[in-house]
């Protein structure tokens, strides 16, 4: 049986290998590259978001403090009327 202390070349070796070669194929197909899109009336919300003075950070929309309250009627119709999202100003 061979020892792990004989093996750990190899595995830093591959591992350093797949990372490069992740690296490469992610850059080069850009597989990620629609998974944002842009915010219809961009400036217009930036402009709003910037007279609220919104601090930097991650916000969801609409936004709850528990479970509970996310099983409530009043919610699933927040839901429904939209909009939903995630930002981070």
């Amino acid at each position: 049986m061979v020892g792990l202390s004989a093996l750990w070349m190899p595995i830093v070796v591959s591992a350093v290998f797949v990372f490069i070669a992740l690296a490469i194929i992610h850059g080069m197909l850009g597989w990620h590259k629609g998974d944002m899109a842009a915010v219809p009336g961009e400036a217009k919300v930036m402009e709003t978001l910037r007279g609220l003075n919104v601090q930097p950070g991650d916000y969801r929309f609409p936004f709850s403090n528990s479970v509970d309250e996310m099983k409530t009627p009043e919610w699933d119709e927040k839901m429904k009327q939209g909009p939903v999202g995630i930002i981070t100003p």
